[in-house]
């Protein structure tokens, strides 16, 4: 893990004033630098991974000029001169090493992907042309070059096709498996451990009695970390005591690249996450100018990360997906990369909104009477409302200097998949 946190030159130490969120997203992307390893990875296991090195093609895609379809290739002059009737003189299958030199006037019956013969410039799907004895005949209008992929068109030797940080999807996969490559250097997983505190925090299947609540956030958390492709330790909960949180701390910040907690980092006597983190390493609390959201807490216990999330499951999501995502992402060796906004027609209104404070509501797709598309308000505002959550289809964004909102507005919407989380 490379040595990018220093005991007295935290990536995190800001001043204590109201961060806006693009500064805030700014200081970050300037700050995060890569911890994960390098590994090489068969091509096979590579869906998702985070590119470690370029990939140069090591040689032409396709190899050789070949044809698009199963037809009749030939030179294009012959077709003109003979009127489009030319005596087939060769086969050339799939696969087939040596095409051959194509005689003068005639044309050799092809099959997608064969390579074509010397002579050939041009092929006729075989659906538009009919035989005549020994003879193809090719109707007229057929342009040169028609159907013939040539040697390089999609990739030239030597082209750097695809550069590090680059998340691997199918697409890619694709791109390399057609250079041959078998083994990927990729950056190993990020080693994340998700930290639950409290005494009044219960697992599902556990009785719970009044004043308990069920440990929402591990699931969400660990399931938005699984998103990044990060290998995830469930710590369980730990109870409020701060001989057991501190040692916890002290044990994981060995052992992984970032520790991921929620709740638990108010000043309080039995709040001791925050007491633990200040003893082992750095705590940075970000005053962020966000609802849903209060402080997020940044810092670091040696050389691991600690991010502290809102315990209010809204609030947790959202600076997870705003701020605690791209900085994994870095972490984990991906190039920074914020979500597109898509602007909307407003189906709601906000009669009145604090000025200098970015806000962030659950939007709902939906089509107005014309069928247009449009965004629709949660109608519920509070952060621990998991519902809005699991009903919305992303986040609509209304920035600092936006105090009101008309119906009919257009409004910023970054919808969940753009945070890689599937639609609902």
């Amino acid at each position: 893990m490379a040595d990018h946190i220093h005991a007295n030159d935290c990536c995190f130490r800001v001043d204590e004033r109201l961060m806006r969120h693009d500064e805030a997203l700014a200081l970050l992307e300037a700050r995060i630098v890569p911890v994960a390893a390098a590994e090489d990875v068969p091509i096979g296991a590579c869906h998702g991974r985070v590119l470690a090195e370029p990939i140069v093609a090591p040689r032409n895609v396709p190899l050789t000029d070949n044809s698009a379809v199963d037809g009749f290739a030939f030179a294009h002059a012959d077709y003109v001169a003979t009127g489009g009737r030319l005596p087939v003189a060769l086969r050339i299958p799939a696969g087939h090493v040596d095409a051959g030199d194509l005689p003068a006037g005639t044309a050799a019956r092809i099959f997608t992907g064969a390579p074509m013969p010397a002579g050939a410039d041009t092929v006729a799907m075989q659906e538009d042309c009919h035989l005549d004895g020994d003879a193809v005949v090719v109707p007229g209008g057929l342009k040169p070059g028609a159907n013939r992929r040539k040697a390089g068109e999609d990739l030239k030797a030597g082209t750097v096709m695809i550069e590090p940080g680059a998340r691997l999807r199918p697409q890619e996969l694709a791109a390399i498996a057609s250079t041959g490559h078998d083994l990927v250097r990729c950056f190993a997983p990020l080693k994340v451990a998700v930290v639950s505190t409290g005494d009044e925090i219960v697992r599902p299947g556990e009785p719970i009695v009044p004043g308990q609540v069920y440990d929402a956030n591990f699931f969400l958390i660990s399931a938005l970390l699984e998103t990044l492709g990060a290998a995830v330790t469930d710590v369980g909960v730990l109870p409020d005591r701060r001989d057991v949180v501190e040692d916890t701390l002290a044990r994981l910040a060995e052992s992984h690249d970032v520790i991921v907690t929620s709740g638990g980092a108010s000043i309080g006597e039995e709040d001791h996450l925050v007491a633990a983190l200040e003893s082992l390493g750095e705590r940075h609390l970000w005053r962020l100018a966000i609802k849903p959201g209060r402080p997020v807490t940044f810092g670091n216990i040696g050389r691991a990360v600690f991010l502290g999330l809102p315990g209010n499951p809204v609030a947790a999501m959202v600076t997870f997906l705003n701020y605690g995502r791209p900085v994994l992402e870095r972490l984990a060796g991906a190039s920074w990369r914020e979500p597109n906004h898509y602007l909307l027609p407003a189906d709601f209104e906000i009669a009145s909104k604090k000025g200098g404070r970015r806000e962030f509501l659950r939007g709902i797709l939906g089509r107005d009477e014309d069928g247009r598309p449009v965004v629709r308000k949660y109608p519920r505002d509070g952060s621990g409302i998991i519902t809005s959550l699991r009903e919305a289809d992303g986040l609509i964004v209304v920035p600092e200097e936006v105090e009101q909102v008309g119906r009919g507005e257009p409004v910023m919407f970054i919808p969940f998949p753009e945070f890689g989380i599937p639609p609902r």
